[in-house]
């Protein structure tokens, strides 16, 4: 681990210290506010009929937003150097939260995945994202210098596995195919050679093949991944529902959309788990083509300023740490969009800042938050001492 003392050069020391990403904050306030607004549109009818309050379900969602905009501020001002010295202290907690969570579900069989607080439930799964690619980006850090050996190659999937694994037996596949995704990521850019993804990718492919052979999966998992893979086959009625009435919904809605609070679909409840999982069916039934590439458009400008903080970043942890958020970003977007419009399997990962939950939108404004750390701390102070 090499420490240098940098100054900058006369010519630049003149120059204002670094200002916030203005544009990513925008990005991620403009979602937010919009995902305040679909989460009420699909609600409220729902808790109408209930009898409750029709706007219950948008105060919780404002609350977790606040929140969020609050860690985003909190994040950004620790210096997000300062996460790799409590890595270790992050990724014991991570294990014992995750194992925690199935002391709330003895002798069942349901999936569990929170764990209960008050009259809120916190969801040990997604907090876990963020810690492990920090762990992952301090793991990785001495690979540019000292090579990737194959030995710190298998430490790296050891550490990733053991929360992977309990992940999974919540069962919760769509979080860990999240840690699959960013894991590899990381691994390409921390200097991982191409014989080693070569086999890892093979041993990651053999791996899959023996979890089908040996009916790892619970049979609703394979009929959402067969109702991809041959949407004919699947019951319209069973697995292949939630698909199904988001495509009607989302193709309904047209160019221009039907309306706010005018959508059938979403008046009338047909399309399940709407405030969460499937909240992009709410903008594309009654915000059309339009409003859904609007919608897309700000997460193409969060991942735009995620690529120009990393390659900014002034040091190795920073460019890993921004480059697993910009991972895990992007494969929640692709796979909640996709999984509404049939080209991903139904796997319960909701769309950051849109989809209800405080767990997944505390988690995203806090990564958000770190990486605009590193933003903010791109150029050396004059005399400052940093460890690359």
């Amino acid at each position: 681990m090499a420490v240098i003392a940098r100054s900058r050069p006369a010519a630049v020391s003149d120059r204002r210290r670094p200002t916030p990403d203005i544009i990513l904050f925008v990005a991620m306030v403009a979602l937010s506010a919009v995902g305040v607004l679909m989460v009420y549109s699909a609600s409220r009818t729902r808790l109408e009929a209930l009898g409750m309050d029709p706007t219950g379900e948008m105060v919780d969602q404002a609350i977790f937003a606040a929140a969020g905009l609050v860690l985003f501020f909190v994040a950004s001002f620790i210096d997000y150097r300062e996460w790799r010295n409590i890595a270790p202290f992050l990724y014991i907690a991570t294990v014992l939260a995750l194992g925690a969570v199935f002391l709330f579900a003895p002798g069942s069989a349901r999936a569990q995945r929170w764990i209960p607080i008050g009259s809120y439930q916190i969801q040990p799964a997604e907090f876990a994202k963020m810690t492990m690619i920090m762990v992952l980006a301090t793991v990785l850090v001495p690979a540019k210098e000292e090579g990737m050996s194959w030995r710190r190659l298998v430490q790296t999937i050891v550490v990733v596995a053991i929360p992977a694994v309990l992940i999974y037996m919540e069962p919760d596949l769509g979080t860990m195919l999240v840690f699959a995704f960013f894991t590899l990521v990381m691994l390409f850019v921390g200097g991982t050679t191409l014989r080693q993804l070569t086999v890892l990718m093979t041993a990651a492919g053999a791996g899959i093949l023996a979890i089908w052979k040996l009916e790892l999966l619970l049979p609703y998992q394979i009929e959402r991944l067969q109702s991809i893979f041959n949407p004919s086959a699947a019951d319209p009625l069973g697995a292949a529902y939630n698909r199904i009435q988001s495509e009607i919904a989302i193709g309904s809605g047209g160019i221009f959309g039907k309306g706010l609070f005018l959508g059938t679909q979403t008046n009338l409840d047909f399309v399940p788990a709407q405030t969460t999982d499937f909240i992009f069916t709410a903008v594309g039934e009654q915000l059309g083509f339009v409003g859904g590439a609007l919608v897309l458009l700000a997460y193409a400008v969060i991942m735009w300023r995620l690529v120009v903080i990393a390659v900014n970043a002034r040091d190795r942890y920073g460019v890993l740490v921004v480059t697993g958020i910009a991972a895990m970003f992007a494969f929640h977007v692709y796979i909640n969009i996709g999984m509404t419009v049939g080209i991903a399997p139904v796997t319960g990962l909701p769309l950051p800042f849109m989809s209800a939950g405080g767990s997944t939108f505390v988690t995203m404004a806090i990564a958000l938050g770190i990486a605009n750390s590193v933003w903010l701390r791109r150029s050396p102070v004059p005399g400052e001492t940093y460890i690359v």
